[in-house]
C-alpha cells in the first residue's frame, strides 16, 4: 500500500532563543549561553556530562540516571557509561564506564538496560541503588551476520514488549563490484534476504537466535539507525540512511550536485510486511517519487519497478545522517510539541566538494500518525563555525536522543561527548 508524501524537507525560522539563566522548575540552573546550543523561545540547555569518549546513544531511567553507549568503527571499541546526578542540581557527579564491547542501540525496558552490539542483542537487570549492573547480563538475540559496514543495532519496542531490530545492509547499493564505478546491481540482490530489514523479535526473552527466533517485519530499508515506536497510533517508524555516491559511480548519469543532494533520506511508517525497494530503487525529493537506482538500469528518470514499493511519509535532504529518532509523550513541553518526533542528525560527510551540512536537532509535528510537514530546526549549533567541508571540523554532532522522567529532552554528541539536558521555562509575561 502506497502512503501519500508530504512536502520535501521545510527548515523554518527559529523563533528565537531564551540566553538567560533563570532557574527552570525543579531549580536547575540552566547554563548562560545553553551550553553553545541555539533552541525555540522559552527552552534552555544545561551540559549534563562532558567528554565521555565514543558517545553515542542515550536512555535514561524513571530515577534520572543516564545510560550511554559508546562504540568506535573505525577503532573497534567501545561499552558502556553510566551517570548520576546525586545531588540534584543537573549536573552528573558520578560517570562511570563498564562493559567493554563497540555498543549501539541502548533502551530502558521493564526494568532492564538493553543494548546492542553489532552481532547480539543483551540485557542487564537494573538496580536503582546502583548505578553500575552488578550481574552479568543475559543474551536476548545473538548471531547476527557479520559485516564490514552498518553493524550497529538499534531497536525498539511496543506496548506488548515486541522487539524491532534494524539490522542495517551490507553495502551502499548491493554491486557486483562494490563501491566500483560502473559496476552493476546483484538482481536479486541476495542481501535483502536477512538484512536491510528490520525484525521483530520477543522482547521478553532470552537466548534467541537469529534468525530462526525472529520474523522479518519490514525490508528494502537500507539502514535505519533512527527507530521508534509511535505509541499514539502503535505503529513503528524510522528515518534511513540513503544511499551514496550516485556522481561518483555513475559519472556519466549524474552530476557533482545531483551527487550532493540526492537521493533523501526517507521517514518511514513501518507496517509488517512493507518494502522500501533499497537497493532497486531511491527516493528524489524533487521528484517527489522513487526512481530506478542506476545499478538496475535507471537513468534518474525512470520508475520502473519502483512504483511497486512503499514510499516515505516525509523526505529530508540527502546524506544528513539521521541517527536517533524519539516520540515525545512529555508534558513539560508546550502542547505543540507532544506527540511529535524529534530527531538527531549527526551531519554529513560525503557532499564534497561542497559543504556539509546538518549537524542538527529538528522537531517533526504529528497528525494522526503523519508529519503535518510544518518541520522545524530545534536545536542547531552543534557545528561551532558557519562553514564545514568536513566532518572533523563540526564541534558536536548530535548523536543520541532521550526523554527524562520530567519530560526533557537529553541530546548526546559524539564528537566531545557531551549531553545536554535541555528544558522549557515558561517566559515572562510580557
Amino acid at each position: 500500500m502506497k502512503k501519500r508524501i508530504l512536502p520535501f524537507f521545510l527548515f523554518l525560522l527559529l523563533f528565537g532563543c531564551d540566553k538567560s539563566s533563570k532557574p527552570v522548575p525543579g531549580g536547575i540552573q540552566c547554563d548562560p549561553d545553553n551550553g553553545g546550543l541555539t533552541l525555540p523561545y522559552g527552552f534552555c540547555a544545561l551540559i549534563v556530562a562532558d567528554h565521555i569518549s565514543f558517545l553515542r546513544h542515550i536512555t535514561v531511567t524513571r530515577n534520572g540516571d543516564i545510560y550511554g553507549s559508546r562504540r568506535s568503527r573505525r577503532l573497534g571499541i567501545g561499552g558502556l557509561v553510566g551517570i548520576r546526578d546525586q545531588d540534584q542540581d543537573g549536573r552528573a557527579d558520578v560517570i562511570q564506564e563498564f562493559w567493554d564491547n563497540p555498543v549501539l542501540g541502548i533502551k530502558i525496558h521493564e526494568g532492564f538496560l538493553y543494548f546492542g552490539e553489532n552481532r547480539r542483542i543483551l540485557r542487564y537487570a537494573l538496580n536503582t541503588d546502583e548505578l553500575i549492573p552488578t550481574e552479568e547480563p543475559e543474551i536476548v538475540v545473538d548471531r547476527f551476520p557479520e559485516q564490514e559496514i552498518h553493524t550497529g543495532k538499534t531497536f525498539t519496542f511496543d506496548e506488548l514488549g515486541q522487539m524491532y531490530i534494524n539490522v542495517g545492509a551490507p553495502s551502499n547499493a548491493c554491486q557486483e563490484k562494490e563501491l566500483v564505478a560502473g559496476s552493476k546491481g546483484i538482481d536479486p540482490c541476495p542481501q535483502r534476504e536477512l538484512q536491510a530489514a528490520i525484525w521483530r523479535f520477543n522482547g521478553k526473552l532470552i537466548h534467541q537466535s537469529f534468525p530462526a527466533n525472529g520474523f522479518k517485519y519490514a525490508s528494502g530499508i537500507r539502514n535505519a539507525y533512527a527507530i521508534d515506536w509511535n505509541p499514539i497510533n502503535k505503529t513503528l517508524y524510522a528515518v534511513q540512511h540513503g544511499r551514496d555516491g550516485l556522481s561518483d559511480l555513475w559519472p556519466d548519469i549524474y552530476k557533482p550536485e545531483q551527487g550532493a543532494e540526492l537521493p533523501a533520506e526517507e521517514f518511514f511508517m513501518i507496517n509488517e510486511g512493507d518494502d522500501f525497494g533499497w537497493p532497486y530503487c531511491y527516493y528524489d525529493p524533487y521528484k517527489k517519487l522513487k526512481v530506478l537506482a542506476p545499478e538496475y538500469g535507471g537513468d534518474g528518470e525512470k520508475v520502473g519497478r519502483c512504483k511497486e514499493y512503499n514510499d516515505p511519509v516525509m523526505a529530508f535532504p540527502a546524506h544528513f545522517s539521521p541517527n536517533d529518532l524519539l516520540f515525545y509523550t512529555g508534558d513539560q513541553f508546550p502542547e505543540q510539541y507532544r506527540n511529535g518526533a524529534f530527531i538527531a542528525f549527526h551531519g554529513s560527510y560525503n557532499r564534497g566538494p561542497f559543504e556539509q551540512v546538518g549537524y542538527q536537532v529538528i522537531y517533526v509535528p504529528f497528525h494522526e500518525g503523519l508529519p503535518t510537514g510544518k518541520t522545524q530546526i530545534f536545536a542547531d549549533g552543534f557545528s561551532g563555525t558557519d562553514k564545514i567541508t568536513a566532518p572533523e571540523d563540526a564541534e558536536f554532532r548530535p548523536v543520541g536522543l532521550a526523554q527524562g522522567p520530567d519530560g526533557s529532552l537529553y541530546i548526546a554528541d559524539s564528537v566531545q561527548g557531551r549531553i545536554w539536558r535541555v528544558m522549557y521555562q515558561q517566559p515572562p509575561e510580557e
